[in-house]
């Protein structure tokens, strides 16, 4: 049976034991600072970041993984004798996809490499990872590994409260008239990612009732679908984090709970202070 290597990039936000534990390959997104550039995960690290930002007056920026970053990492797949089935970020965020399908068009002629859009962002998208990992760990083949992988767009999401909106305004993710949902005193901004796109859904005032509502919102998402895996998200505030994910697991028959640091360039169109839960249900 042909061997098959699942790929994503490292706006999943998969702690990384867990991507080392189910063979998962993490392409490393690009950080931009200043005159220094990092590949996300590899050379800077969440804690470096957010520490870095708070005292930092130039911001960093974002771009996606290269083309030549895909190329190396499909050959070294290849040359292995792997298939090769990427699951990466909703291309809506990122131009990610696009440099996956230009590397593979670069490599020969029927090389099987297959890209899947997510349609989502860190833990949804690292759920979706997860769970055709493990299928293909449990011996799935290629087909039904892709079968899994478009599935689990239906059965992801992610609901977030935010600090301020300018971090997602100023890199482009929201548009300038949800921005000013956030502007008010002590107004707390909750989006989702809805169709790939993050998507402002309402405000609540006080941090302590964001939390709340990010909880109801999962909730009512789920629904009574069955079994259900949450992930807790941060960044730079794991504090409130921990009280997301009790609560949540309080009131929601959880089979996985996984709790998860921002990377850096999520953090970047983020912003320090967000917080918010992630999951799969139903599958």
């Amino acid at each position: 049976m042909a061997r098959i290597a699942i790929v994503t990039d490292s706006t999943s936000d998969i702690p990384p034991e867990l991507a080392q534990r189910h063979r998962i390959i993490v392409v490393p997104q690009v950080l931009i600072w200043g005159s220094e550039t990092f590949a996300d995960g590899a050379n800077i690290h969440p804690a470096e970041f957010y520490a870095r930002l708070k005292t930092a007056t130039v911001m960093p920026s974002t771009s996606q993984a290269t083309v030549a970053t895909f190329m190396k990492i499909f050959q070294e797949l290849l040359d292995q004798d792997y298939q090769i089935l990427a699951i990466l970020v909703s291309d809506k965020l990122s131009g990610t996809i696009n440099s996956a399908m230009q590397a593979k068009e670069h490599l020969p002629a029927g090389a099987p490499i297959e890209v899947v859009d997510s349609q989502s962002v860190s833990m949804a998208l690292g759920f979706n990872v997860l769970n055709v990992a493990r299928a293909v760990q449990q011996g799935a083949n290629m087909s039904e590994a892709i079968a899994l992988a478009n599935q689990g767009v239906a059965h992801t999401g992610v609901v977030l409260t935010v600090d301020t909106l300018e971090f997602l305004y100023r890199g482009g993710r929201i548009g300038s008239g949800s921005r000013f949902m956030g502007t008010a005193l002590n107004i707390k901004p909750i989006l989702e990612v809805r169709d790939g796109r993050v998507e402002a859904v309402e405000r609540v005032r006080t941090r302590g009732k964001s939390l709340g509502r990010v909880v109801d919102l999962v909730e009512a998402q789920i629904g009574g679908q069955t079994p259900v895996h949450i992930a807790a998200l941060h960044a730079n505030s794991e504090a409130d984090a921990r009280i997301l994910l009790d609560d949540a697991c309080g009131r929601i028959n959880v089979e996985e709970k996984i709790f998860s640091i921002v990377g850096p360039v999520v953090g970047t169109h983020a912003g320090p202070g967000t917080v918010g839960l992630a999951y799969m249900a139903g599958m």
